[in-house]
């Protein structure tokens, strides 16, 4: 038998032989929860992608206008695309920690970094606190992040620490997408690419690298596996692929002084064809019928991002700064070319993933997200949701309640019907003062229950960046 034949029924032996026989019979429990017997042999897959600092509409199934995004079209095509999800906050660090913990960030100290830049030893979640990852891992799953996870740096802090078996990727916010050596600017940030603890280097586009990894890690077991695939696209630098002359330009960790919107779409198309290679290698080892794949972002879009119909960016907790790109895929359990209204936030994946394959949170850490694959699956129907942000800089605070949104920036509050006026333009506090009363008086009450900032916490300011924010 050939290379390629051994390789193919090593995967399919994860995957089962067939769909039939692959995919466990969902059944409903008394909550409601889609979970397969437990006399189901195969779990499925997990494959979670997550891109960075994407804008809404930055992949085309969206509405991004002047370059296609066909990968993750197909994956929309393929499965049900939200057209409400959120991220846990509208930067990163804070997002990435609510999606591995199931929880408001803001119940942990290391949450109230927004984001974590100077690395702290103090910067990590608690030793021992469960995690999607590790709560997969208790059920025999093979578990892998690939590119980044800043949620701490020290050898502690780090994803090896948290339940994921395999790390090749980095700690920090962000890295240059060509590897850099001694004698240019871009030595002032070191690349702190590394493999399960070591300094490791990459040949080429950092994307591509990325990508090939997933692929040679997939292929490299028999056991059900969960991918955390996170890319830096489209986080700075604006370097595309070939860009070896901004790369080695690169001098500002904000990178306020480079990019354009050329640059910007040539980086995500860049990360959609790749994305397209490794749903390509689910397909040709013949297990992509029994992997469920997520795709989404940590935060709004920054600067050539494009957030229509949406005002706010990273930083800001207006819609733009908070509302995701957010498809599943499952076949045989997702309808393909679902669309649906359901409001998704990051921290309610541990709890759906876990339903999905069988397990459950910590009763000892309980999540504050949602099972929502009942209503993926359309066995349930739409369940409506009160979700609470804040961001210290700009004192900002909001809170979504069905489709009212209270938000307030600084001393100014104001009160949107989303659904009749996603853009935030429509200013309702002073046609509904007691609703506007209402959701104040839930967000101070949920603002109580969590941890207060410490004098020295850091919050990404806008202002600083983005030079119409003044």
């Amino acid at each position: 038998m050939d290379e390629g034949a051994n390789r193919r029924e090593v995967l399919r032996g994860a995957a089962g032989l067939t769909l039939a026989s692959a995919l466990p019979v969902l059944a409903a429990c008394g909550d409601g929860a889609l979970v397969p017997p437990a006399q189901a042999a195969t779990r499925p897959n997990i494959l979670f992608i997550m891109g960075d600092d994407l804008g809404y509409a930055d992949v085309s199934c969206y509405g991004r206008r002047d370059y296609l995004t066909p990968a993750i079209d197909g994956l929309a095509a393929g499965g049900v695309r939200l057209t409400n999800g959120y991220a846990n906050s509208c930067v990163c660090s804070p997002t990435r920690i609510g999606l591995v913990t199931g929880r408001y960030q803001q119940r942990l100290p290391v949450g109230l970094e927004e984001p974590i830049t100077t690395p702290s030893p103090l910067d990590m979640l608690p030793p021992g606190h469960p995690t999607l990852p590790s709560l997969l891992k208790g059920l025999g799953y093979r578990t892998a992040l690939i590119g980044k996870w800043h949620i701490g740096s020290t050898p502690t802090s780090g994803p090896n620490n948290y339940g994921y078996d395999h790390f090749f990727g980095y700690t920090g916010g962000g890295i240059n997408y060509y590897q850099q050596s001694g004698g240019t600017p871009a030595s002032q940030f070191p690349d702190d690419l590394s493999r399960n603890g070591t300094p490791a280097g990459w040949d080429g586009y950092l994307t591509d690298a990325l990508a090939e990894e997933a692929m040679r890690w997939i292929a490299g077991g028999s056991a059900p596996f969960f991918l955390s695939l996170h890319f830096s696209a489209g986080h700075a630098p604006w370097v595309g692929p070939g860009d070896t002359a901004a790369a080695a330009a690169w001098n500002d960790p904000l990178d306020r002084n480079h990019g354009d919107l050329e640059t910007y779409s040539r980086m995500i198309m860049n990360m959609d064809a790749n994305i397209g290679r490794v749903l390509e290698a689910l397909a040709a080892s013949e297990i992509a019928s029994n992997t469920i794949v997520v795709f989404t972002s940590d935060n709004g879009g920054e600067r050539f991002s494009e957030t229509w119909p949406f005002t706010g960016v990273k930083g800001e907790v207006l819609e733009g700064g908070l509302r995701v790109p957010l498809i599943v895929r499952w076949p045989g359990r997702i309808a393909p070319g679902t669309l649906s209204d359901q409001v998704m936030i990051s921290m309610d994946f541990l709890p759906t993933l876990l339903a999905a394959v069988g397990g459950a949170p910590d009763p000892a850490f309980p999540s504050d997200g949602m099972n929502l694959m009942p209503v993926l699956a359309g066995a349930e129907p739409i369940v409506a949701r009160t979700l609470f942000w804040r961001h210290r800089a700009g004192e900002q605070a909001a809170v979504r309640d069905g489709n009212w949104k209270y938000v307030r920036l600084g001393a100014e509050e104001h009160l949107f019907d989303l659904a009749a006026d996603a853009r935030e333009r429509a200013d309702r506090a002073g046609d509904e003062p007691s609703r506007l009363a209402e959701l104040r008086g839930a967000w101070d009450r949920w603002n109580a229950s969590m941890l207060p900032y410490p004098p020295n916490s850091f919050s990404y300011d806008v202002k600083d960046v983005d030079a119409d924010r003044y």
